[in-house]
């Protein structure tokens, strides 16, 4: 593993680190177009539809296709809007939710990722400044739904963040660490952290569902009120982008759930990809299938939910674990 304490930063190690950011990002599209394709097929399954089936065999390159239109349509900049913020929020936005990949284990080799100390407050830190890009891109548009939109998910993600940071506090009390590496070395001596975290996780599952604004919480984007919420005047490859941030988000989420509750690549037999692959996997399942069946709450209900029953919740878990921890050691 590279020493930045003790050898100097030399151009061939700035390459390599090049290199490695370019093959996790071209590995990230890839998922994330497969996962949108899956997303797709699921939900298509369980309301009875069909779902992608003509481009390519099975639909498999439907979402690629997708993609391709979005990258040669029309960049469209509204008149009134305030081109300068209007053209950046989108990068405020996606830049974040890529760097936050770079903390999550994908295996115990620590390949392409760093061994970061603070690996947890890094990825609450870079979660959070999405927030201004979703919040610029909607006010920058100088339209009502935009900025409605923008405003909603500024209150939404603040809200929820809080009590997400809380449940993953009662992690770090156990492992004694914020370094996730070492969280998955403490969940390798005993139980996986779902288990005497199991209201801490919870309380992360409904906190990252709202957090990411997926369904029932993803009124920013809500469709049948505000057309299509902060991104409602984004065309071609900006729109993309927020459409990307957030299914990046999805796939970050839930490795840092497999990192944190359920020992991430740790396990028998397979290899630790492999684990890490199949545990990140259910977590998108669970997200699709959260989308397929329940509808959308209203805003008040939201905010209500965060504030009165979420954040108690997750103080009550903070509380026990740190009484525990001091008991037992």
């Amino acid at each position: 593993m590279w020493n930045w304490a003790n050898q100097p930063l030399t151009g061939l190690h700035v390459l390599a680190m090049v290199i490695g950011g370019l093959v996790i990002l071209l590995l990230t599209l890839l998922v994330v177009m497969y996962t949108i394709y899956y997303q797709r097929k699921l939900i298509g399954w369980m309301q009875g539809r069909i779902g992608p089936n003509r481009v390519g065999p099975l639909g498999l390159l439907q979402t690629a296709a997708d993609v391709l239109k979005l990258l040669i349509k029309e960049d469209v900049t509204p008149d009134r809007a305030d081109k300068g913020l209007f053209l950046i929020a989108p990068i405020i936005a996606f830049v974040p939710s890529f760097m936050a990949l770079a903390v999550l284990p994908f295996s115990a080799h620590h390949v392409f990722t760093a061994n970061l100390g603070i690996g947890v407050l890094y990825y609450l830190a870079l979660s959070a400044i999405t927030i201004h890009g979703v919040m610029l891109g909607g006010w920058a548009s100088n339209n009502k739904y935009a900025l409605i939109g923008g405003m909603r998910s500024a209150a939404q993600m603040l809200a929820y963040e809080i009590p997400l940071g809380m449940s993953i506090v009662g992690v770090v009390l156990m492992a004694g660490s914020m370094n996730l590496n070492h969280i998955i070395t403490a969940q390798q001596h005993s139980w996986w952290y779902v288990v005497p975290q199991f209201l801490g996780f919870c309380v992360f599952m409904v906190a990252a569902t709202a957090e990411m604004n997926r369904t029932p919480f993803d009124l920013p984007e809500a469709e049948s009120e505000l057309v299509a919420g902060y991104s409602v005047e984004y065309t071609g490859f900006r729109f993309a982008f927020f459409y990307l941030t957030e299914y990046i988000y999805l796939f970050a989420m839930a490795g840092l759930c497999a990192t944190l509750f359920f020992g991430g690549w740790s396990g028998p037999f397979l290899p630790g990809w492999l684990w890490y692959a199949i545990k990140v996997f259910i977590f998108i399942s669970v997200q699709f299938w959260i989308q397929a069946t329940m509808p959308r709450i209203r805003a008040d209900q939201l905010m209500s939910f965060a504030w009165k029953i979420l954040l108690p919740l997750a103080l009550a878990n903070l509380v026990i674990t740190a009484v525990l921890k001091a008991i037992f050691g």
